[in-house]
């Protein structure tokens, strides 16, 4: 094996999460909608002496690049249950242009995209739905990072089922932060208990979408201010949904066409150089 492999770590949005229930584990019991954007962070590997991990690019700083990174982790959790070999050693290189701790998948869309590198090169007898179950106990959300396709997600997220009626294939998208990590944990547990009703599905997804809200919001906005202002500014510029994604600060907006996303994440740069932006389409 001399060439290198190559994977995506998609970013993930959350199109609507409700909070239903705290659970006595401390976890949550929440209804999702999942949804993917066709960029993310990168991967690739080659063939090397010993498991190793590089991290580069723009949000590289800060990150582990030791056996406590869930890249890593997967690595060793795959060579565990399926041999070592199966699974060489390999040399590998993270490159973050997703911002850490932004509710958009993150270090989860990385160890899914690592699955699936590994996945498709050494063990491609298993599918999706199998390679969600060996990888998903490092993180409720990497099980819908895996196939990384619009799926509502419940329990604590892992449990997935598709929504085929939900055609939001090709959405134009457009991702934007602060640049302030905001951290899960402490968002969950300031959400206030009152659980304000289920995710309904039914024909007419774009009215349910519309209709749906983030039960983060309000306890991401205490420790992020800047999601108001990236909400306000995203409102003004005329897009058919706009809402926080997980647990912040990341907001997003879907947009009808292309050209609208477009002009839109150009008056963001004008407006707001500081904020990173990403534009996209659903996948």
């Amino acid at each position: 094996m001399t060439e290198k492999m190559h994977e995506t770590g998609w970013a993930k949005i959350n199109l609507a999460l409700h909070v239903r229930a705290r659970r006595s584990d401390g976890y949550h019991e929440i209804e999702t909608l999942f949804a993917f954007v066709d960029n993310g962070d990168a991967i690739v590997a080659g063939a090397a002496d010993k498991d190793a991990l590089t991290i580069d690019g723009a949000f590289a700083e800060g990150l582990s690049a030791g056996d406590d990174n869930l890249v890593m982790k997967v690595l060793t959790l795959l060579r565990a249950r399926y041999g070592a070999d199966r699974i060489p050693p390999l040399g590998v290189t993270l490159t973050k242009t997703l911002p850490v701790a932004a509710g958009i998948g993150g270090g989860s869309a990385d160890a899914a995209a690592m699955a699936r590198l590994v996945r498709r090169h050494f063990l491609p007898e298993l599918g999706d739905a199998a390679l969600a179950r060996v990888v998903s106990p490092l993180g409720a959300d990497i099980a819908a990072c895996v196939a990384s396709a619009t799926c509502l997600g419940v329990g604590v997220g892992e449990e997935l089922s598709p929504v085929p009626e939900l055609q939001l294939g090709g959405t134009p998208v457009l991702l934007v932060n602060p640049r302030q990590p905001v951290a899960t944990g402490p968002v969950f547990a300031a959400w206030d208990g009152i659980d304000r009703g289920p995710l309904f599905t039914g024909p007419d997804w774009r009215a349910q979408l519309l209709g749906a809200r983030n039960d983060l919001q309000r306890p991401a906005i205490a420790q992020c201010p800047a999601i108001v202002d990236m909400l306000t500014a995203l409102g003004a510029l005329r897009p058919w949904l706009a809402r926080m994604s997980g647990s912040g600060a990341t907001c997003f907006a879907l947009f009808d066409a292309v050209a609208e996303r477009d002009a839109a994440a150009a008056v963001l740069a004008q407006r707001h150089p500081g904020w990173w932006t990403m534009t996209g389409v659903l996948r």
